[in-house]
């Protein structure tokens, strides 16, 4: 097996495996296993989180099955790359829009190597060269160890196996062929007769062992072959012998001919357009495709039918497949273009009556009706093999004509609509290239050594192509006659999305005219959905995101979003969500300012803003009591939840869609900043479970950028308290006390109140992390005076849960615990659970700082529960770290490591540092409590690594404790925003 650039090879062929260099890994449990071997088996291919947890679990997941698989992604990673820097992006296993997707070499992964051999070994065969191909088919089977994927759960798994092992009989069956031609049969009698027994209904082995049976002269050996497989078949499916052993058998049985041709016999169609010389990638599909064409089919003719958008190679993809089958149809070979997509697509009849000539009827016997001539058509064929292609078909009421009787024959039908052909069609929708495929198009048009020498700018042109092959075999074209010109010149010219369009053209092709031939056959409805669908920045929109943007009813709305999806324009990656190709949207929105006033432009995005402002009003409590609290209006309506599990479902589901439509706003100039800025006000739980993080920070960047250049006061004091929340959960304490004072000083200049005075509290807050105490009583007391004169209950007691930690640090625990208790009654008062939580773990807080640790311990407990009834693993791994804590301080060693290392391991999977800081150093000590130095020493020093590279104050502890006992006990855990 060939290593891959990160020096890590897969082998699937067997027992899963992984390698680094010359060491093998070790891949974990059972599913996570599985959850590699998903990855791998889709070839750079992104999978979706829904698509994953459906091929490891089927119709029954775990009820966190979503955050198993996160935990599954970490720690692959840190298999797989150990030499990624901590924060660093990943470069092998990355997350892409609602899934991941595996980033290896194709040589890297033995089954990709196996196809590939394959392909190269049909292709040597079909230019004649029989030894370099069954050399290639060796090569090929050569690492096949054992049954593939052995051992690998998962529901998809089954499925899995059986396809690849039936690729791996399928070319020990060319081998063997190959074998006998070369050879002659005494090599191959023994092996033949061997999968034979073992395969017994394989009909292909059958008749290979009667061919070489009879070329040793044991004839009578071969018919008793046969006879033994049709009565096998007979019995146990009920079904006579196929193609295979029939002609078999009609060879041993027929008398000397001469070969020659009849006269009388009218020469065979052989219709197809020539075959691509430079045909890239699809290798696994090609495979499928070749072997459900050329397999036997009791019943009914095999029907194929590739859909996909225009430029996505569908009509190159079934030329090379006919080509690929075409001995197969002895009979020949029909072809014909539908032109399904101009505006006078082909008359199914006119072309069953040249189909009619080609097969010998003569002009005066063709009827004139379309009943009449497919029912001739069918007869034509019956008894031969013939394959029917159809290109550009308008959909499957264009080709029902065309459909033969009987089972000898195949249909290959491409369109760009959805079925593209009749129900009983094996459907196929093609996609794009994967990266590596684009590449090797890209340099077998204009020169591998070029794309070689200037990898980097190939990956970036081709991956501006949108991976497209109409799109990379036009920017190929263009470099392949411009010699002189670098890679990097035309992606320059590409990166201007505004002209990228205008550059995807060589002579008379262009991609923008592929798309025209799509969109033009759409209703007013469709194209105007296809317009204004296409404004978003959101990687997909929702159906009901996609009828705020319309203006329309939701049913309405999935109705267009369904429709374009049937004609390729949209694709629908889940239920309910849509998106475009990269290059579609640039032509989507290029039509869109063509035909749609600026005004109604910004009112389909302001519709899309309000709606998720509205929609996140409603999906968590906190959301909507800091709308309420606020005075954020929603005038759009939005969507509701019966269960706080769906809506934060919805809300990281859309996260993306979310950020986008916000710095979208901030760059528009229509007066929506206060909605983007009220929208990321509410989006705290988003950070409280792990994420987004700088995607929530970038937009609000981009808010108070814009507030500051319009002079929007208010918007810039919401937007810089929202950006303080997210350099909050990201321990960038220090940079944060200049945001708070801007949020203080912007609200307070608008007279947004309780703005400023949320903003007074967080600027407490983190002066006292940074334990800078002077002026916190100050701030907090400031706060507490503007809570109370607006009656806000809400604000009051976050303000006293500050407060407790102040005066904790200032060592008046009384008082500090009466705060505590204060805020928690308040919270209580006001019902909503998340926030009492948040007020018992305050208090388990400065109850423990008292010494009263059983009191402090029942406290943690409590906010314990509340925080897991709520899913909240942040705030979860917080109040274990603080339980261990407590364990610590009662002589319970033991139970505090187990808490420390699951307090430790939880924030990790939320990517809450500072929390897990406290959590190591916690750890750290109680390892040194049962004599576990050297793990004390090592868990104290990765606490202080990151203390050191947050800045926070605890780094001089842990320096000045390690390996002499815990370091403080404050300030390692994000505090409750209001």
């Amino acid at each position: 097996m060939v290593t891959g650039d990160a020096g890590l090879r897969f082998a699937l062929l067997g027992r899963l495996r992984a390698w680094r260099g010359d060491r093998e890994l070790e891949l974990g449990s059972p599913q996570q296993q599985a959850f590699l071997a998903v990855l791998l088996l889709r070839q750079e291919r992104a999978a979706s989180v829904a698509d994953v947890v459906e091929a490891l679990w089927g119709g029954n997941p775990p009820p966190r099955a979503v955050g198993t698989l996160r935990t599954y992604a970490s720690r692959l990673r840190k298999l797989l790359e150990p030499e990624r820097a901590a924060g660093g992006s990943p470069r092998v296993l990355v997350s892409v829009p609602d899934g991941y997707a595996l980033h290896v070499p194709r040589e890297a992964v033995d089954l990709a190597r196996f196809e590939d051999l394959i392909a190269s070994a049909g292709r040597a065969r079909a230019a004649g060269q029989l030894a370099e191909a069954r050399a290639r088919l060796r090569l090929a089977l050569e690492p096949w160890q054992d049954d593939p994927l052995r051992g690998v759960p998962g529901a998809a798994m089954d499925a899995h196996r059986a396809r690849l092992a039936d690729q791996r009989l399928t070319a020990l069956e060319a081998r063997l062929e190959l074998d006998l031609e070369l050879d002659g049969p005494q090599p191959v009698l023994a092996e033949l007769a061997g999968l034979a027994a073992r395969h017994p209904l394989r009909e292909r082995l059958r008749a290979l062992q009667m061919r070489a049976l009879h070329c040793a002269g044991r004839s009578a050996e071969a018919l008793a072959v046969y006879d033994d497989a049709r009565l096998l078949l007979s019995e146990e499916l009920g079904l006579e012998p196929g193609r295979d052993l029939a002609e078999a058998r009609d060879r041993l049985t027929a008398p000397d001919a001469t070969g020659l041709p009849d006269p009388a016999t009218p020469p065979l169609p052989a219709q197809l357009p020539g075959d691509l010389a430079d045909f890239t990638g699809r290798a696994t599909l090609v495979t499928d495709l070749c072997a459900l064409l050329t397999s036997d089919r009791p019943g009914a003719a095999a029907v194929v039918a590739v859909s996909g958008a225009g430029g996505v190679g569908k009509s190159a993809l079934a030329v090379h497949v006919a080509h690929r089958v075409r001995e197969s149809y002895p009979h020949g070979q029909l072809y014909t273009d539908l032109q399904g997509v101009g505006g006078h697509p082909a008359d199914p009849a006119t072309v069953l009556g040249s189909f009619l000539r080609a097969l010998g009827v003569d002009d005066a016997a063709i009827p004139e009706g379309l009943a009449e001539r497919s029912a001739l058509f069918r007869a034509r064929l019956d008894g031969r093999r013939v394959l029917i292609l159809l290109d550009n078909a308008h959909g499957p009421e264009q080709v029902r004509a065309f459909l033969p009787g009987p089972p000898s024959c195949a249909v290959l039908v491409t369109s760009r609509a959805k079925p593209a052909g009749p129900a009983s069609a094996r459907l196929v929708d093609l996609d794009v290239m994967t990266p590596g495929e684009a590449l090797e198009l890209l340099g077998k048009v204009m020169g591998r050594d070029r794309v070689a020498a200037e990898a980097d700018a190939a990956a970036r042109l081709v991956s501006a192509c949108g991976h497209l092959p109409l799109a990379v075999r036009i920017v190929a074209a263009r470099l392949a006659t411009r010699p002189a010109w670098p890679l990097g010149a035309l992606h320059g010219r590409l990166a201007d999305e505004r002209h990228r369009l205008a550059e995807l053209r060589v002579a008379d092709l262009t991609v923008e005219a592929a798309f025209a031939l799509g969109h033009d056959q759409l209703l007013p409805a469709q194209q105007r959905a296809f317009r204004l669908l296409a404004l978003p920045d959101g990687p997909h929109v929702s159906s009901a995101a996609a009828a705020a943007v319309l203006g329309l009813p939701e049913p309405e709305a999935e109705a267009l979003c369904e429709s374009l999806v049937d004609v390729s324009l949209l694709e629908s990656p889940t239920p309910g969500r849509y998106r475009y190709h990269d290059l579609l949207r640039l032509y989507a929105r290029g039509r869109a300012s063509a035909e749609e006033s600026p005004e109604g432009r910004a009112a389909a995005l302001r519709r899309l803003l309000e709606f998720l402002v509205s929609t996140v009003r409603a999906s968590y409590p906190g959301a909507l009591e800091r709308a309420e609290r606020l005075g954020m209006t929603a005038t759009v309506p939005g969507l509701s939840f019966a269960t706080a599990e769906d809506a934060g479902a919805w809300l990281a589901e859309e996260a993306p869609c979310l950020f986008a439509a916000v710095r979208q706003a901030a760059k528009a100039p229509d007066g929506a900043l206060g909605p983007a800025a009220d929208l990321l006000l509410m989006t705290e739980e988003l950070l409280e479970r792990g994420r987004p993080g700088p995607e929530f920070e970038q937009a609000a960047e981009e808010v108070v950028a814009a507030a500051l250049r319009l002079g929007d006061r208010r918007s810039a004091g919401r937007a810089y308290l929202a950006l303080g929340h997210g350099h909050y959960y990201a321990a960038r304490l220090r940079e944060l006390v200049v945001v708070y004072r801007q949020a203080v000083a912007a609200s307070r200049a608008a007279g947004d109140a309780l703005v400023m005075a949320d903003a007074l509290v967080l600027l407490a807050r983190c002066l006292y992390h940074l334990r800078h105490h002077d002026g916190t009583h100050a701030l907090l007391t400031e706060a507490l005076a503007v809570f109370r004169a607006h009656a806000d209950r809400l604000g009051e007691a976050n303000a006293l849960g500050a407060r407790c930690r102040v005066r904790q640090a200032a060592g008046e625990t009384a008082p500090a615990v009466a705060d505590a208790e204060e805020a928690l009654v308040l919270h209580q008062g006001l019902g909503n659970g998340r926030r009492v939580g948040f007020a018992l773990y305050e208090l388990g807080v400065v109850l423990g700082a008292a010494g009263r640790t059983a009191e402090s311990a029942a406290r943690l407990t409590e906010a314990l529960a509340f925080f897991g009834d709520r899913r909240n693993r942040l705030w979860e791994g917080l109040t274990l770290s603080r339980l261990a804590e407590n364990r610590l301080a009662t002589g319970r060693a033991e139970e505090a490591v187990q808490l420390a290392r699951t307090a430790a391991a939880t924030l990790e999977e939320v990517r809450n540092d500072r929390g897990r800081a406290h959590a190591l150093a916690v750890l750290g000590s109680a390892l040194g409590r049962i004599g576990d130095h050297d793990g004390a020493r090592a868990h104290r020093r990765a606490a202080h690594e990151i203390c050191a590279r947050l800045g926070m104050p605890e780094a001089d502890d842990l320096l000045a404790l390690l390996g002499d006992g815990p370091g403080r006990r404050d300030g390692c855990e994000p505090a409750p925003v209001p």
